[in-house]
């Protein structure tokens, strides 16, 4: 991620070889100027649709969208697949330009540099913002938020979580009036894919990765992904919303599924589980945490059952309890689907003088460390086949304050099939515990003389 910087003016962008398009500075009564901020899968879609479905959208709106250029960097560059309903001439490397003349910015660039200067130039200049930089938001959220409502416009960013599923509106408005105590989500589409692809066909990870980047999933570097980067960014977004508190994206603990195996999928099968990246937080009465890490969850719990590249994102609150978002998290037709319905908010809201949902961070609740967390271990382990090694085992949990659960015994499970002669493996599963002390009893039982070594830790989630 580039390095953005944190202090003077909020820089704008250089200015381009090639003007854009010419903007009326008095458009028509009726009519308001968008301006839109990258070309790629999104953007094109999103271009795409302001034209061939104006009149729908005008209708809804109260204004006809008019659509008044699109930055790119290079404006010359051909565009293999890109709609041909896009007259080229409203390609444009002069953002700042396109920026200034515009009622109504999206944002679809990515990054933090040049997207956060150009939101701050159009937020100056009087216009709203829709954004789906998920990124830009984590990382710099609170200066955006207060920017926009020095200046009385909208900053709206349903796109930048979970792609076309509504999650950001329904956790702002829809659950205003209830508290919500945990939020867990399956949010980046490239890992469920990938974990899925290992659950049903016993694939390793580097397959069925492989096999995802061919389909068009991954990115040829997949590091966001796969490393949980993605997932954090947008956990960090769904915390802020969920306890009116301000969470950063540095404040995210994030650990990706690179350490999976196909050995570790079937031991989740076989204690009832499936394996998913989750992004989770949750309000506890010390403050607020939030993590992104892979996790078992029970194959009856509802998030167990998305498949594919799908998103889902599992509320609980204490009034409306369970609920769930469930739908397509990327691609350019259900991102540009959030897109438009925040760009349709905006312009109504631009109509009639008023503004949407205001950053909400009142509770500024603490957020904890990563090691305060709650959460439940499944530890799989190969010891000394003698007795008293369990006991021994459960000595040392119980010194750390950590209970046992469940413990299992299977040198015939597809898990064991390298278990040497003499030795047994064994699966526990403990009951809640903070991080720290669970953490702290792993360490101790592999330093144990019978223990010849532990294979596998994931935590237990939605139990």
């Amino acid at each position: 991620m580039p390095a953005a910087p944190t202090s003077g003016p909020h820089p704008g962008v250089v200015p381009a070889a090639r003007p854009g398009p010419a903007t009326d500075p008095s458009p028509a009564p009726g009519v308001l100027r968008v301006a839109l901020l990258g070309y790629g899968v999104v953007g094109s879609q999103v271009a795409r649709t302001l034209l061939q479905r104006a009149d729908d959208l005008a209708a809804r709106a109260g204004a006809r969208l008019e659509l008044t250029g699109i930055a790119v960097r290079d404006a010359r560059r051909p565009r293999e697949g890109v709609p041909a309903v896009v007259p080229a001439d409203l390609l444009t490397e002069d953002a700042g330009s396109l920026v200034d003349g515009a009622d109504l910015v999206i944002e679809l660039m990515g990054g933090i540099e040049p997207a956060r200067g150009l939101i701050h130039r159009a937020i100056a200049g009087g216009a709203s913002v829709v954004t789906a930089n998920k990124a830009l938001l984590a990382a710099h959220g609170p200066e955006l938020f207060e920017a926009a409502d020095a200046a009385g416009v909208d900053l709206s960013f349903e796109a930048a979580v979970a792609g076309a599923i509504p999650i950001v509106r329904p956790v702002r408005e829809s659950l205003a009036g209830d508290h919500v105590r945990r939020v867990l989500g399956i949010v980046n589409g490239t890992t469920n894919y990938v974990l899925d692809q290992m659950t049903t066909h016993g694939l390793e990870l580097e397959e069925a990765l492989k096999e995802a980047q061919g389909l068009g999933y991954a990115e040829a570097d997949p590091t966001a992904d796969v490393e949980g980067h993605d997932a954090a960014a947008k956990a960090a977004i769904l915390a802020s919303l969920a306890f009116h508190t301000r969470v950063s994206l540095s404040q995210v603990a994030c650990e990706g599924i690179t350490g999976i195996t196909a050995a570790d999928v079937a031991a989740a099968q076989q204690t009832g589980h499936v394996v998913k990246l989750l992004a989770i937080a949750e309000q506890t009465a010390e403050g607020v945490s939030v993590r992104v890490h892979p996790a078992l969850v029970p194959v009856a719990h509802p998030l167990a059952a998305v498949r594919g590249a799908f998103n889902a994102v599992f509320v609980e609150a204490d009034d409306a309890g369970p609920l769930m978002f469930y739908g397509q998290g990327a691609g350019g037709r259900p991102t540009s689907s959030a897109v438009l319905g925040d760009l349709v908010s905006a312009a109504r809201d631009r109509m009639v003088g008023g503004r949407g949902p205001r950053e909400s961070a009142y509770a500024s609740l603490p957020v904890l460390p990563h090691d305060a967390a709650v959460t439940r271990y499944q530890v799989r382990l190969v010891v000394a086949d003698r007795p008293g090694v369990l006991a021994h085992v459960a000595q040392v949990l119980a010194d750390h304050g950590v209970s046992i659960d469940t413990v299992r015994q299977a040198p015939d499970e597809p898990y064991a099939v390298d278990v040497a002669a003499g030795t047994a493996a064994l699966l526990i599963t403990t009951h809640s515990a903070r991080e720290a002390s669970l953490a702290a009893t792993v360490a101790a039982v592999r330093d144990l003389e019978p223990v010849h070594e532990i294979t596998s830790v994931l935590r237990v989630e939605g139990a």
